[in-house]
């Protein structure tokens, strides 16, 4: 009977070097303001407002309510809110029927809710094509 034993537990078990990681949940609520630029590798729910670029993240999710005034760089991006800024998305966009995204827009795969607002340039990437950084077309 090891629940009456005088053995520990053992604890939890280490990682092996390389094994991959659990991304951390990021979580800006509602009513929340942040001024700078925000850089994480997991995913990032957005309700509030972002007055800077969101880079790294594996994926942004950005509510209803969230507002994000710069650029977004990240693997997957579920948009229901405003962006102002380009949108870069090595994988997958979504844009709910809510979204209003005002700048251009790089990705492999797009998803465009009846409702959603585009007001900029789409360019639809090949996998090796994503870039890091977000499209940037003169105009003029």
């Amino acid at each position: 009977m090891a629940l009456f034993s005088k053995e520990t537990p053992a604890g939890p078990e280490p990682k092996a070097p390389g094994a991959p990681v659990e991304a951390a949940l990021s979580i800006i609520a509602a009513g929340m303001k942040i001024t700078g630029d925000v850089e994480t590798s997991g995913v990032l729910k957005v309700d509030g407002e972002i007055n800077g670029s969101i880079t790294g993240a594996r994926q942004v999710l950005l509510g209803r309510g969230g507002a994000v005034h710069g650029n977004v760089v990240a693997d997957e991006v579920v948009v229901g809110g405003h962006v102002e800024g380009s949108v870069s998305a090595a994988e997958r966009l979504e844009l709910q029927a809510t979204a209003t995204i005002s700048g251009d827009i790089e990705t492999r795969s797009i998803v465009v809710l009846e409702g959603a607002r585009i007001n900029g340039l789409v360019r639809m990437t090949d996998a090796g094509e994503a870039r890091v950084e977000p499209l940037r077309i003169a105009r003029g």
